[in-house]
């Protein structure tokens, strides 16, 4: 099944400015981001090609997609 529309903005579009905001001034933020969207387009990039090694891997890859998301919105709410 492929997912779609997990870049940032669409899974917090309340924080749209604040997220453009926080990529030009907070490092950290913007270093985060980075993983996040690198890591929602390899996802996206194996389930589209049909290429999944194995559930196992994909799942591991989504768990760490989530903590990336979690560190995001954390920072979203503190900024």
């Amino acid at each position: 099944m492929i997912e779609k529309h997990h870049d940032l903005h669409h899974e917090f579009p309340e924080y749209r400015e604040k997220i453009i905001s926080l990529k030009t001034s907070d490092r950290h933020f913007h270093k985060l981001a980075e993983e996040y969207d690198a890591m929602t387009h390899e996802i996206e990039k194996q389930e589209q090609a049909g290429s999944v090694q194995t559930d196992a891997h994909m799942e591991e890859l989504k768990k760490k997609r989530l903590a990336l998301k979690d560190q995001i919105f954390h920072a979203l709410k503190a900024g």
